[in-house]
């Protein structure tokens, strides 16, 4: 049986002015726990995005149409309301486990010892940007689900993702001064790969505020261009971030890279494959709700390996402490 340790008159003190410098005293996660505690807030941030796009493929969008409560006077679904209210507040609901995935890693960060600073931000920006979002979920419900909040939305979610991906990939290296692996058109090459993506991921918002999807089977306010069109926009920045994606690998194949980035590359051109093919079967057959959630999580997917992508230039050693030089010992002299 593990011994908890007793808390003193003091620590209950220090409890209440700094609750997770008393958990980092008492508790030292592993390696490993951190890791999990950091891959965990990641899938959350993924889930989170795939199920508020089930809430706008179902039509629930104003299942709850008031927010913070679910309707006036009441935080829950009521009887009279449809089951777009039990899909609307489990997504709200699912906000809070969020929340606890991303508080999971915050207490893992600030309690691995030694004490990572940069680590324990990285955790403290994505608790920031889950409530930012919560706010901005709620104005879009306010708002009727105007497109472009509905877009906004997206985009902070896709934000999350970056930081919980940086998170995750600081916990599995050291906080050593960061070494390229490749070369600088390389580096060049690959940040156009980004730039190309969030492109192609913006405009795929524009897409859904446009599209037949609107997130509830009332009136909603559309984006005034044909969804067609952009449709054929986001094509082509898609065959850009594949091209640019294929020739990236055979620049790493062709100057005998490290296997860290030229595997990563490696990857993201399948999981594009997979998401293009999604994306025209989707567009062939007119949009149905199934593929246009497969297509949701292929672009956080997508994201996700592209910053792997960007990650795997460069490696971070452990930080080596500085070891003071011995003192050089001034010879006394003795007496004849």
């Amino acid at each position: 049986m593990v011994r908890v340790p007793k808390l003193t008159r003091a620590d209950a003190a220090a409890a209440v002015r700094n609750p997770l410098a008393l958990i980092a005293a008492h508790w030292t996660p592993t390696p490993r726990t951190v890791r999990r505690a950091a891959l965990t807030a990641l899938v959350m941030s993924v889930v989170i995005v795939v199920t508020g796009g089930a809430v706008r493929l179902t039509g629930s969008g104003l299942g709850c149409p008031t927010w913070p409560q679910c309707t006036d006077g009441s935080l829950t679904p009521t009887d009279a309301l449809s089951y777009h209210s039990a899909i609307e507040f489990g997504n709200r609901m699912l906000t809070y486990v969020l929340c606890a995935a991303v508080g999971w890693a915050i207490i893992a960060a600030r309690s691995e010892k030694p004490y990572r600073r940069g680590l324990t931000r990285l955790g403290w920006a994505q608790f920031w940007l889950v409530m930012g979002n919560a706010v901005l979920g709620g104005i879009v419900v306010l708002v009727g689900l105007n497109p472009y909040t509905v877009a906004a939305h997206f985009l902070l979610a896709t934000a999350l993702i970056t930081v919980a991906v940086l998170m995750w990939q600081r916990t599995r290296e050291g906080d050593g001064e960061p070494r390229p692996l490749v070369g600088k058109a390389v580096q060049q090459l690959v940040w156009f790969l980004v730039v190309a993506s969030g492109l192609l991921v913006t405009v795929g918002t524009v897409v859904t505020g446009a599209g037949p999807h609107p997130g509830d089977s009332g009136e909603v306010e559309r984006i005034h261009v044909s969804w067609e069109a952009v449709a054929k926009l986001h094509s082509v920045f898609a065959w850009i971030v594949v091209t640019l994606t294929f020739a990236l690998w055979f620049i790493l194949k062709a100057v005998d890279a490290p296997k860290g980035p030229l595997h990563r590359t490696r990857e993201l051109f399948v999981v594009l494959l997979c998401q293009g093919a999604i994306g025209y079967i989707q567009y062939a057959t007119h949009l149905p709700e199934g593929l246009v959630a497969a297509h949701m999580l292929g672009s956080c997917v997508m994201w996700i390996w592209v910053l792997r992508v960007l990650l795997s230039l460069r490696e971070r050693p452990e930080a080596t402490a500085e070891v003071p030089s011995p003192s050089v010992e001034t010879p006394v002299a003795t007496r004849a």
